[in-house]
């Protein structure tokens, strides 16, 4: 008799089936994929050097699809790979191998991302893709950790697919060194250091990543642990702690950072004008807010701000209100700002009551020229259509240029109008229209 399982063991069961992968891996085969993707040499030195110009053009312009490009033929995840793998199998050989390639691809690349940022003309006010890569917090850590944990089943699968390009982007090894390249160009070395730093930050956690994927899904290794393995091991650890601590500081300003503005963008938006004074302008460092009032604040209008600024989820300890008075002269400075202010308004209010009449008077000025067009057939049969419009005509004399209002009437007709009817029809216009200045020419259709 089939024995009946429980809700819970049948959730396990099914979520155990969907998620094992031990049918579709081969760790040997993984094992020397990762080997073979050890060495930068002969091709691969230029294709590297090739995508890293690629990404610093990218970064440069501010391109994201041509990082994006750079990051698809780069050859930069090999060395790293091949150190995580090194280290669970206690594969000293590949460990070495794996170390040299990694200096030859970060020198290779630094010495090409430095030498395009050295020629290069552009220089962006604001690279934002480059001052992205100078501030890494414990977020790069997570998208470095599970991209080499994406990285590493990629490689153990037994049918490949497209998920190395997928980690190449993720994890952005590239961008980081392209911006030490532009640090030590532009002898910025805050920059070059941030970047390096976000560097080592993809570095050591793809590196940890392939260690505790090659670990749980059993690669085999080449020899046993010892003592001088373990010992490697504890101070692998140590610089790993190392590492990650500042960019857990750095995260947790960046968020301290984006909650105090928010707080206080809500607060500016209550108070932005409160009694005789306004807030003119702020400024956030540090988790700390400073907000500048223009005209007069009582001691009791600022206990009264800060108990706002508490309810905004401010710190009051973190806040500071400077107030510029001006004292005796504030309403006399509040009063022109007021002044002027009105004399703008009401220039402008001129200006569009002027354009309101021109429109209107251009309305009442239309020349009713279907209304005129059946009082012309009327009298001339041989009239087909007219057109009128007004404008202007220029007259040269001996030394100027005289620019004159004509209205044009176009006359179409079945048959040349002869010469007194067109007197005739220009005279009559003249008194239809009370405009001297018609001008009359006759178009003739053709059948």
């Amino acid at each position: 008799m089939r024995e009946k399982r429980s809700l819970w063991d049948t959730i396990r069961l099914s979520f155990r089936a969907i998620t094992s992968v031990g049918d579709q891996l081969d760790t040997v085969a993984a094992a020397e994929k990762i080997r073979g993707g050890v060495n930068i040499r002969g091709a691969n030195v230029w294709i590297l050097a090739c995508s890293i110009i690629i990404a610093s053009v990218g970064l440069n312009i501010n391109s994201i699809p041509v990082i994006i490009g750079a990051m698809l033929i780069s050859p930069l995840m090999g060395p790293i790979f091949g150190m995580g793998l090194s280290l669970y199998i206690n594969d000293q050989n590949l460990l070495v191998a794996a170390l040299k390639n990694y200096l030859v691809m970060v020198v290779v690349s630094l010495l090409a991302a430095t030498v395009y940022f050295l020629i290069s003309p552009l220089r962006m006010a604001n690279p934002t893709e480059l001052l992205a890569r100078t501030s890494p917090t414990i977020y790069d850590v997570f998208i470095a950790f599970f991209g080499g944990i994406a990285g590493t089943l990629e490689l153990s699968r037994k049918d490949r697919g497209t998920v190395i390009s997928g980690v190449a982007i993720a994890t952005a090894l590239m961008p980081p060194l392209c911006t030490v390249g532009f640090g030590l160009a532009s002898g910025n070395f805050r920059y070059a250091m941030g970047a390096l730093y976000l560097f080592l930050i993809n570095t050591v956690f793809i590196l940890m990543a392939t260690y505790f994927t090659a670990r749980h899904l059993r690669f085999e290794r080449v020899g046993e642990a010892t003592p001088q393995n373990r010992r490697f091991h504890t101070v692998s650890s140590l610089i790993l702690l190392a590492i990650i601590i500042p960019s857990v500081i750095g995260a947790i300003g960046m968020i301290r950072n984006n909650n105090t503005e928010r707080n206080v963008h809500n607060f500016i938006e209550e108070n932005k004008t409160f009694g005789d004074a306004y807030i003119y302008n702020y400024s956030i460092s540090g988790g700390k807010a400073r907000i500048f009032f223009a005209g007069e604040l009582t001691d009791g209008d600022i206990e009264y701000l800060r108990g706002a600024a508490v309810r905004h989820g401010i710190d009051p300890d973190k806040l500071d209100i400077s107030v510029n008075s001006f004292g005796a002269k504030a309403d006399e400075l509040l009063k022109g700002i007021y002044e002027r202010a009105s004399e703008t308004i009401a220039s402008r209010d001129a200006r569009i009551r002027e354009l309101e009449d021109q429109l209107n008077r251009s309305r009442g000025e239309a020349i009713p020229c279907t209304q005129i067009t059946k009082e012309l057939q009327y009298k001339y049969p041989v009239v087909s259509g007219l057109s009128l419009s007004r404008g202007s005509a220029t007259r040269m004399a001996a030394d100027s240029i005289t620019e004159v209002p004509v209205t044009s009437a176009i006359v179409q007709s079945s048959e040349a109008l002869s010469s007194e009817q067109m007197a005739e029809i220009t005279q009559w216009l003249k008194l239809r229209l009370e405009d001297t200045t018609v001008v009359v020419n006759n178009f003739i259709e053709t059948k």
